[in-house]
């Protein structure tokens, strides 16, 4: 390239002062060196970048024109107004992915109008309508934060009972219907697994990715066998397969037999495969892990105050988070390619599946035209700060018994 270009600016001159016969023979000559286009060969070599004189005093100057040529300036067509609505409606869709988002703009912008959540021109609403993944990602990068945190399984193997409860395969089950769920624990030990602290017991609809969670106060079978039958009642379809890690939680007499009762397909996951349970596995980092974090909670206030942020949060997730589900796992040589469907809310899955009766389909549309997903936010940051907050309260106590211990220790050991 720098060649060219000095082959350019030795034949330019030349070629701008000399006659038509000669021109022809330089422009053969340049073609043949260069190898560009004849029409755009002579449109470069007859381009003067002299573009006048100057006089000053009793000589003359020529002034060139700059070489660096400015860009052609335009309009941006996603402007301010646009990425502030994006900024405000990404934050009420709970920072969700842009290939989950934008999909659900076009029915998550009605909702929040409809209760008076935002107000859009109908320019700005077109373009929202109209806006790529790709888009959304270059207009939110300087804002979006990523976090990893990872914490630490407290799952203990259960008793011999384990090897009455088959291992799950995928080929077993039917992933198209709805009532397939995988079964976990999420602990709340802070970091320590002494004493008792409460965990969330999670189910996810294999099909559908619907998701229902309750606190209880901690891994005895009691308390979980009470959650589990709570949450059955919550479901809006029955439960047909329940499929559980090897912890001893789950693993007992009493589960099997209420299983058996309930003709339920009870399965298990072989040992250290968390991938066996990917589907729960997911959930619980994404919507448990995000809202509650790793904080230690183990008195009745925490407890309560988590079960009335999961009443708002399973609706929430339910009606207003977008999932995408791998269809498609193809490898070519070293690399894997996947491909996933579009993004839908386990809502939306549920009204397109055809194992569900019209009657509860009817019932969940009736509950989803009365939620305000933007009121249901504030409800959940609400309650997360009153968590935070108590937590740090019972820390606070719990430094200061410590002090107080520490010091009359010092006395008593002083006053002998």
């Amino acid at each position: 390239m720098g060649q060219k270009k000095a082959v350019t600016r030795e034949l330019q001159n030349r070629y701008q002062k000399a006659r038509k016969k000669e021109k022809i023979m330089i422009l053969d000559e340049f073609t043949r060196i260069t190898g560009y286009n004849r029409c755009y060969a002579s449109q470069i070599l007859g381009k003067s970048n002299i573009l006048g004189y100057v006089q000053i005093g009793r000589k003359k100057f020529k002034y060139v024109k700059d070489h660096h040529q400015s860009r052609r300036k335009r309009n941006r067509y996603y402007d301010q107004e646009v990425l502030l609505a994006l900024k405000k409606i990404w934050k009420e869709a709970d920072y969700i992915c842009s290939k989950r988002l934008a999909p659900f703009l076009a029915e998550f912008i009605p909702v929040l109008e409809k209760h008076g959540e935002i107000k859009l021109t109908r320019q700005v609403r077109e373009k929202l309508f109209t806006i790529s993944a790709a888009t959304i990602d270059r207009l939110l990068a300087d804002i979006r934060k990523k976090q990893q945190i990872k914490g630490r399984s407290t799952t203990r193997p259960g008793s011999l009972l384990k090897k009455n409860i088959p291992v799950r395969t995928f080929s077993e089950w039917d992933n198209t219907r709805p009532g397939f769920f995988e079964v976990d624990l999420v602990s709340h030990d802070g970091g320590n697994s002494r004493g008792d602290f409460i965990q969330s017991l999670n189910f996810t609809d294999i099909a559908t990715c619907w998701i229902e969670m309750i606190a209880v106060k901690n891994k005895a079978q009691r308390w979980v066998f009470a959650g589990i039958k709570e949450i059955k009642e919550r479901l809006p379809f029955a439960i047909l397969g329940f499929d559980s890690d090897n912890g001893s939680e789950f693993i007992n007499h009493h589960l099997i037999r209420y299983c058996e009762e309930q003709h339920i397909t009870f399965t298990r996951s072989r040992p250290y495969h968390k991938n066996d349970s990917c589907y729960i596995e997911q959930k619980n980092w994404s919507v448990i892990r995000r809202t509650v974090g790793y904080g230690r909670y183990d008195t009745d206030k925490e407890l309560r105050l988590l079960n009335k942020l999961y009443g708002y949060l399973r609706l929430y997730v339910n009606f207003f988070q977008q999932v995408r589900k791998l269809v498609q796992k193809e490898r070519i040589g070293s690399k894997i390619k996947k491909r996933y469907d579009v993004a839908k809310t386990p809502y939306r899955r549920v009204l397109a599946s055809l194992y569900i009766p019209e009657e509860i389909k009817m019932k969940l549309e009736r509950q989803y035209a009365m939620i305000n997903p933007a009121q249901f936010k504030r409800e959940i940051t609400k309650i997360q700060n009153q968590l935070y907050k108590a937590n740090i309260l019972k820390q606070n106590r719990d430094k200061e018994t410590v002090l107080s211990k520490k010091a009359q220790n010092s006395f008593d050991y002083i006053s002998t």
